[in-house]
């Protein structure tokens, strides 16, 4: 188990990459933006990103408006 910051609030994870964290949350890789310590990544690069021991991760969702 991990302590993260996520938002800016601490949370225990058991999962290991930023994309089973999302799919734990229920929220779809096309619709947010996700930002880990402080860096803003990329789509592709949410594939391949692992979560660390007290990392911060910000996550916007995406919705549309009018």
């Amino acid at each position: 188990m991990k302590k993260i910051q996520l938002n800016g609030e601490e949370k225990k994870v058991h999962v290991s990459t930023l994309v089973e964290l999302l799919k734990e949350l229920k929220l779809p890789l096309a619709t947010v933006l996700v930002e880990q310590n402080g860096k803003a990544l990329h789509r592709h690069e949410l594939e391949k990103a692992i979560l660390a021991e007290n990392d911060q991760i910000e996550i916007l969702q995406i919705a549309a408006g009018g």
